[in-house]
């Protein structure tokens, strides 16, 4: 009776075991170590704790934390910051590109556009015939020579929004003025046929061609994305591309293409922002 209870006992006790290292040569025991399910579980949870720490030490305190995904430095934060002010200039700079080149379009097309340099506000009407006003011919003389004076003032002007001096392409009278709600972008100077036609400052000539409507066109292109344009001329005296001085002469005067209305020269300025009203820049 004894025996089965030694048996039994023995059956339910739990199994111990013990790992060994011996020499090989002379089975000298080495080193030790007692196992049960108690101790192996002990010794795999410090294990586990070990690697977490030591895991965690160097990700947190070491340049391998930059390549975790999702972790970002100080470092990378600024250059995100750098790149999207980049990308907010690039964006800028594309949209004023585009407004250019839709400038450009409607220049050679002739259609509408719609000018920045338009105000919403609207400005109030004066009714001129209730002013009492006189002007002598003394007067008159003193503006023109007080305007053409100006133009070679060695102080830069405030009213000049283009930062360059341009010169009067003709010298003659002004039939039409520029006016945006007529769709006249410009102006028109009556002169007779084979008038020389000059450039207003220097620049490169990106069109010279006939065309239907403006029959012998120029359209140069100037610094600060200034452009002249240049129709009805009998003749053009530049071709595409070739690089032309203030002053020098790139077409004569005539009357030529669809809608011109006698021998004038039809002359416009334009930016990346619209057409302007040359009379505002340059004195005829």
């Amino acid at each position: 009776m004894k025996e089965k209870k030694i048996s039994k006992k023995s059956k339910n006790s739990p199994s111990n075991y013990r790992l060994v290292v011996l020499n090989e040569e002379t089975y000298e025991e080495r080193f030790s170590l007692r196992l049960s399910k108690l101790n192996v579980f002990a010794y795999i949870v410090f294990i586990t704790l070990f690697i977490m720490t030591i895991t965690t030490f160097i990700i947190f305190f070491t340049p391998v934390k930059e390549y975790v995904p999702g972790y970002d430095t100080t470092a990378i934060r600024v250059q995100a910051i750098d790149n999207l002010q980049k990308l907010d200039s690039i964006f800028y700079a594309l949209e004023n590109n585009e407004q250019y080149i839709l400038s450009l379009k409607s220049l050679l097309s002739g259609e509408e556009f719609d000018n920045k340099y338009q105000s919403n506000l609207e400005v109030p009407k004066v009714d001129l015939s209730e002013l009492d006003v006189k002007i002598n011919i003394e007067d008159s003389i003193l503006r023109k020579f007080v305007e053409r004076e100006d133009r070679f003032n060695i102080i830069e002007s405030e009213y000049n929004p283009l930062d360059i001096t341009l010169e009067s392409p003709a010298v003659g009278f002004i039939s039409e003025k520029f006016s945006v709600s007529n769709k006249h972008f410009g102006i028109d100077i009556v002169l007779k046929e084979d008038t020389p036609v000059k450039s207003v400052a220097d620049g490169i000539v990106i069109f010279s061609e006939w065309t239907v409507g403006s029959g012998h066109t120029i359209i140069l292109y100037h610094k600060n994305r200034l452009m002249t344009i240049y129709k009805h001329n009998k003749s053009s005296k530049v071709s595409q591309g070739k690089f032309v001085k203030s002053g020098e002469v790139i077409a004569l005067s005539g009357n030529t293409g669809e809608f011109t209305t006698g021998p004038h020269l039809h002359f416009e300025l334009w930016d990346d922002k619209g057409p302007i009203n040359p009379q505002d820049i340059i004195t005829f």
